[in-house]
């Protein structure tokens, strides 16, 4: 849309420098207010050729590399709506709908998306284009597990749905899959539906913390043996933290009994039981590098107590979907020795998601990605000229 002759729309304001992405300032900003309009925004920006990039709550917008060109920003903010079917236990809600504005309503008719939001402050499609779970993925899923429609429009404006609500629905193209963790790299999301669950009536949290990696092994292995059926287990570690297990419950109040007792027995001597989860919970760190590390689950602890003695380490242990965190003003030397010891273990794979300043080329933010040319074919055929966040894909795309 950049340099057009034609009136801007109202849909369609000029951008101040609080619309930047990383050192980017684009030239206007779209604000649609439902689906077809922003179809007609971006029709608009295809026949320009202008690059665009999407966003929701703004509070993932130093997730990933910047884009590589920026002429039009889509500020989703406007697509906030909820569509609650309390009897099938779905939902659906706009792109721009806060995160906490649909747990607030989902709580008031005792039901839930079982998904921790990782950063306060996000909008429903800056969640799941983002992608990251919270540590309830382990009974429950990872956040694309509970996506079982969504609606977007594709970078020439043409709008596309895939699934429906009807939790069994599975039909078509499977677009869901792909926007959820793609960054807006491969279109914009207009709505998503997604499966519930009732609301448990109680909950328990269980914590340990342990001197050895031997004994933190020894407890998971416990856990994994016994009867709790946990919704979570974290992992956690950091240079100035002892390696630590905590084991979330939930049921009804008779049920969870014996559940907590053989949590605690299994977490050993110093296990402590709190009747709630601390405030944050499933937060990763806002500020300073950030990055995701994925490893066999079997190696989590090891992980947690190897590389906790340089920097902070948390996630869910069974699924081996750990993430470390950097103070800010950390050195980017630092940060890259950590992520060559990691990637120095064959199976384990880490991507660097935030960095201040933006790393230097000789930081490696991706290391090995194994499907790299899929991805690049899905990228082509969605968005051939790469004017969809351009750069801010896994792999650069």
């Amino acid at each position: 849309m950049a340099g057009s002759s034609r009136a801007p729309t109202p849909a369609v304001r000029a951008a101040t420098p609080g619309d930047a992405v990383g050192d980017l300032v684009p030239a206007q900003v779209a604000e649609p207010s439902d689906t077809e309009e922003l179809s007609l925004v971006l029709a608009e920006a295809a026949r320009e050729g202008s690059t665009v990039a999407v966003r929701g709550g703004g509070t993932a917008q130093d997730w990933g590399p910047a884009p590589r060109a920026l002429d039009l920003l889509v500020d989703t903010g406007k697509l906030s709506w909820i569509d609650h079917d309390p009897g099938d236990l779905v939902v659906e809600a706009g792109a721009g709908t806060p995160v906490a504005e649909l747990y607030t309503h989902l709580a008031g008719k005792g039901q839930r998306l079982s998904y921790d939001p990782v950063r306060a402050g996000g909008t429903i499609g800056g969640a799941v284009a983002t992608g990251a779970s919270g540590p309830r993925r382990l009974l429950h899923g990872a956040l694309r597990d509970l996506v079982i429609g969504m609606t977007v429009v594709r970078p020439d404006g043409v709008q596309a749905r895939s699934g429906g609500r009807v939790v069994k629905n599975v039909a078509g193209y499977d677009l869901a899959k792909l926007h959820t963790g793609g960054y807006g790299t491969l279109g914009a999301i207009a709505s998503v539906a997604f499966r519930l669950q009732p609301e448990p009536p109680a909950l328990r949290l269980v914590e340990a913390e342990y001197g050895s990696r031997a004994e933190a092994e020894q407890a998971l292995a416990a856990v994994r043996e016994s009867t709790v059926v946990p919704s979570a287990v974290e992992v956690s570690a950091g240079p100035d933290s002892a390696l630590c297990l905590q084991v979330v419950v939930e049921g009804t109040h008779d049920g969870l009994r014996p559940r907590t007792e053989q949590a605690a027995q299994a977490l050993g001597a110093h296990a402590r039981v709190l009747g709630e989860l601390p405030s944050q919970w499933g937060h990763r760190p806002s500020e300073g590098p950030l990055a995701w590390l994925s490893l066999p689950p079997a190696e989590s602890v090891e992980a947690a107590a190897r590389l906790g003695r340089r920097v902070r380490v948390g996630g869910c242990a069974p699924r081996g979907a750990l993430h470390l965190s950097w103070p800010q003003g950390t050195p980017l030397e630092e940060i890259a020795s950590v992520l060559e010891e990691a990637r120095a273990r064959p199976e384990w794979s880490v991507q660097l998601v935030r960095a201040h300043p933006e790393p230097v080329p000789a930081v490696d933010r991706w290391g090995r990605i194994p499907g790299l040319p899929l991805m690049r074919a899905v990228k082509d055929a969605f968005d051939p000229d790469h004017r969809f966040a351009p750069g801010r894909g896994t792999g650069g795309i």
